[in-house]
């Protein structure tokens, strides 16, 4: 199947920016040196209350964000959500670490909230399960990647979070199935389906947003720098992540009209065709 001309368009957008630089790099270009030092200077232990402390965060987000926002359609307000970030930004920036794990649900929040405002912008139900993983997947893009794996390769492994919990959750449903009888677990199943896939999903993208989380706060630890790093870094990372939102959710739209296969080959070979210019 052949896509339109404005499709195609859409499409080359969105494999510009869904294989922009990550947000990593663009830390470290903002800071104006690599964050590996800056890392290795954070407090002990520092690693793991950050990691427990973004998994809280992204639940939080969800319930806070996606069930919260509006449903009805609208075109995205992408300039309000960044105001929001970094006002959340300063004001955990300017006292350290402590202050910093505080702050984190609020622009996380701030951030899925963006998020979430552009699936719908892009004519997604935001009562869906499917629409409201995919907002949770967006948060699995921006660490560092291998530029010898491909240009395409990130986007789609970060997709395969999806279908990797949603393949466990298959399994179990099944057993469940099995043993009480698929007429009287079916309600039950689909509302356990929901939540315990969302569930797990939020587990493994907490895992790699967590790295990018704790780059981020090695940047704004020092207090002196802190507030106005933290305003600045708060503003980068949701123009990141609504950039992410917005080539993730063209693509899906995308997949719903031409299907997955097709999408995806023209999106590797549009990436391949940038990657080669660049």
């Amino acid at each position: 199947m052949t896509l339109s001309a404005n499709d195609l368009a859409d499409l080359e957008r969105a494999v510009r920016l869904l294989t922009s630089p990550s947000l990593v790099a663009r830390l470290s270009h903002q800071i104006g040196s690599p964050l590996e030092s800056a890392v290795k200077k954070l407090p002990a232990g520092a690693s793991a209350r950050i990691n427990a402390a973004v998994e809280v965060a992204l639940r939080r987000a969800v319930d806070a964000a996606l069930w919260s926002l509006d449903k009805t359609p609208r075109p995205a307000s992408t300039r309000r959500h960044k105001l929001y970030a970094a006002a959340s930004g300063a004001v955990g920036g300017a006292f350290g670490l402590t202050s910093l794990l505080v702050e984190l649900p609020v622009s996380t929040t701030i951030m899925m909230r963006a998020v979430a405002d552009v699936a719908r912008g892009e004519g997604f139900d935001l009562d869906d399960p499917d629409t409201q993983a995919a907002c949770v997947e967006v948060f699995a893009m921006g660490g560092p990647s291998d530029k010898d794996d491909g240009a395409e390769t990130g986007y789609y492994m970060a997709r395969g979070f999806a279908t990797q919990a949603m393949g466990q959750l298959s399994r179990e449903l099944a057993d469940i199935a099995a043993r009480q009888g698929a007429g009287h677990t079916a309600g039950l199943m689909t509302s356990t389906q929901a939540g315990k896939w969302l569930g797990r999903l939020i587990e493994k993208v907490a895992e790699r947003f967590g790295v990018v989380i704790t780059n981020k706060i090695a940047a704004q630890a020092v207090p002196i720098i802190g507030a106005a790093t933290g305003a600045t870094l708060n503003t980068l990372f949701t123009d990141f992540y609504q950039d992410m939102a917005l080539g993730h959710f063209t693509v899906k739209r995308l997949e719903n009209r031409y299907g997955a296969e097709v999408i995806r080959a023209e999106f590797e070979k549009q990436a391949a065709r940038q990657w080669h210019r660049g």
